[in-house]
């Protein structure tokens, strides 16, 4: 057994770019191992207030920072061209040596449908991401690329500033099909809060997915982004999360839903049990920590934790003392 790598959730939905940054450092001094970085146009809900971008606020944090750090997650067939999010991860990945991971999904309408069109359903969504990352993936050769797919065009281009292995691709993905195709074609899994069932069946198609395309499963890396909310007070937290993360007790796909504002009156008929077996919301530091240890002994590397309410000083210090030395992998 050892020390499980438990690392900061960097939400720039709720807080604005230096701050984020600062609470990033912070944690990462508190002993938190590493950031996974929001990725958004605009907030879920108004109350949250921000929405800063995602690759300026990642070269802020690897200046402050020692640890592993990607965008948790970008979708690169929509407002950002594939290539824009090669070069901009391969630039980052230059900058940090062996640090930076490339988050990648098939995106939600809330930050994608700002440049206008038609919004597909989402097997075209996933379609459009799968060609982005083989896009993708010819650029982190380093070669000159050609493309002329269903999607998306590039005339020959190459990254002329590459680092000296390109950064590894996790694609965040809540679906069998997707994870199964996950394990054939990149390095790793990235999963949203999901129940332990649900999570034990998306690693065992995304193994399975390893094993067809003749990977050893070992070699790749399975993350979970876990929200929860603590504060001194079982009242503090359950306050914190129908205000600031209200979303987390929707009980519906969310892709569709185009503004915070939208969200905003959808969040008016969330009542507290809605949260129940979605997110852990307690006062107690050792309830926190079994239930993030349950995730961990389902197999999972690397946990990204994501405490809902505003007091990130005061839940840094109580988890870097109370929790993080007690989590095993």
């Amino acid at each position: 057994m050892s020390q499980a790598h438990v690392g900061y959730a960097t939400m720039l939905e709720q807080f604005d770019p230096v701050e984020a940054t600062q609470l990033t450092a912070l944690a990462e001094q508190a002993g938190f191992r590493g950031a996974m970085v929001a990725d958004h146009f605009q907030p879920w809900v108004p109350a949250q207030g921000n929405a800063s971008f995602v690759w300026n606020v990642l070269t802020a944090i690897g200046e402050r920072t020692t640890g592993d750090m990607g965008p948790g997650v970008t979708c690169p067939s929509f407002r950002f061209h594939p290539a824009m999010v090669a070069q901009a991860s391969a630039t980052l990945a230059a900058m940090y040596p062996d640090r930076h991971w490339l988050g990648l999904g098939s995106g939600e309408a809330l930050n994608e449908h700002i440049i206008g069109g038609y919004w597909p359903e989402a097997h075209e969504r996933l379609s459009r991401m799968w060609e982005a990352i083989e896009i993708i993936q010819k650029l982190f050769t380093g070669k000159d690329v050609r493309h002329r797919g269903h999607y998306f065009h590039l005339e020959t281009a190459r990254l002329w500033s590459m680092p000296a292995s390109p950064p590894p691709i996790y694609i965040a993905t809540s679906g069998p099909i997707t994870a199964k195709r996950a394990g054939k074609q990149v390095d790793g899994i990235i999963t949203p809060g999901a129940t332990l069932d649900k999570i034990g069946n998306l690693y065992g198609r995304f193994d399975a997915g390893a094993k067809e395309a003749g990977r050893d499963p070992g070699s790749q890396v399975k993350i979970l982004q876990l929200h929860l909310s603590w504060a001194p007070t079982d009242e503090e937290a359950l306050a914190n999360a129908m205000h600031e993360w209200p979303n987390g007790g929707m009980k519906f796909p969310k892709g569709d839903i185009r503004s915070p504002h939208e969200f905003e009156q959808m969040a008016k008929l969330v009542r507290p049990e809605d949260f129940e077996g979605r997110m852990l919301i307690s006062s107690d530091p050792d309830a926190h920590r079994a239930e993030i240890q349950r995730f961990l002994d389902t197999g999972v590397d690397r946990v990204y934790l994501h405490n809902v309410g505003r007091n990130q000083t005061e839940w840094i210090d109580v988890f870097a003392r109370d929790v993080l030395p007690k989590l095993t992998s």
